[in-house]
């Protein structure tokens, strides 16, 4: 993702980006970043052409301005500034990802990705229907909905471990819960069992997108926490346990492995992971060298374990 600081508005800074991120690899590592470009107001459609030709950016990041972290910088005006920009995104067939949800501090939070979905994202759909979007980290029946009405190939979201398994009472229950805060915030229970029902039913339309933020202890529990849940070591466990519950397991590995490159039009990967059913421990915390990060289920024994498969 590119909302750094500064973000990563151009290709060559996306080049840059790719090469410190393969730099800190372990030499046996085979992870291969996809980069995005941070769409802003200015970003040009020669940027997006020079994008299309790179071979390292695969896909634009919409960030409504000052909807989440880092996005300051983001876009104010969707139809104006940023229409030549998405018209030749369609053209290069570069996917537009988006965080879904409107930042006018009149709306309610917990409304702001449906009234997103109403006022800017389907009429955008209507305008460009040949422009590929991906509605990241959805949190409503109403995104469902919205995605389950477009025609399939065109809009896609994807989903994170917290959104299938907690709703808002998990902000609140024993106390304010700061690991458990992350936007687009958590939703009703009737929003999280509809998404439950999408992503294990075997459409294509949705797949794995874990949205993880490692952010400091420190930086969570203070007077002005970030938002962001850190869930990269148990997303699979997480997502395992989801399917498990709705008797879909035999759908968990299109939902994470196949959906997703099949929508980009990448490749599917080779390599594999096996999922095991023995019960381990999540550590309360994980070390790093800026501070330490608690995850998602912190101290809480989860059934599912990822191991290397061949």
């Amino acid at each position: 993702m590119p909302n750094l600081k500064p973000p990563i508005t151009t290709t060559a800074a996306a080049v840059a980006y790719q090469a410190s991120i393969l730099k800190a690899l372990p030499a046996n590592s085979y992870f291969t970043p996809l980069m995005t470009l941070y769409l802003t107001d200015n970003t040009s459609p020669e940027e997006i052409k020079l994008a299309g030709k790179s071979g390292v950016v695969f896909a634009i990041k919409l960030y409504p301005a000052g909807a989440t972290t880092n996005s300051q910088d983001g876009v104010t005006d969707i139809f104006g500034k940023c229409l030549p920009v998405l018209e030749q995104m369609a053209e290069q067939n570069m996917p537009l990802l988006v965080h879904g949800e409107v930042t006018d501090t009149t709306v309610d939070i917990f409304d702001r990705e449906k009234v997103f979905i109403d006022t800017i994202l389907r009429p955008l759909v209507q305008k460009l229907p040949q422009l590929k979007v991906v509605m990241e980290h959805i949190t409503t029946l109403d995104a469902v909905e919205f995605v389950q009405s477009c025609q399939e190939g065109s809009v896609a979201a994807t989903v994170t471990p917290q959104h299938l398994l907690l709703n808002r009472n998990s902000l609140f229950q024993g106390g304010l819960q700061p690991h458990n805060y992350c936007l687009p915030v958590l939703k009703r229970e009737i929003h999280r069992q509809a998404i439950v029902a999408a992503v294990t039913s075997g459409s294509k339309n949705f797949f794995l997108g874990t949205d993880s933020a490692p952010h400091e202890r420190r930086r969570k529990e203070c007077s002005c926490g970030c938002a962001g849940i850190y869930s990269s070591p148990v997303a699979l466990s997480l997502y395992a346990k989801v399917f498990e519950e709705a008797g879909a397991l035999d759908k968990l590995e299109e939902f994470t492995s196949f959906n997703g490159p099949d929508f980009y039009g990448l490749p599917r990967n080779t390599l594999k992971i096996i999922m095991k059913k023995s019960k381990w421990r999540v550590p309360d915390s994980y070390a790093f060298a800026s501070g330490e990060i608690i995850p998602i289920f912190a101290g809480q024994v989860l059934d599912w374990l990822p191991s290397n498969g061949d």
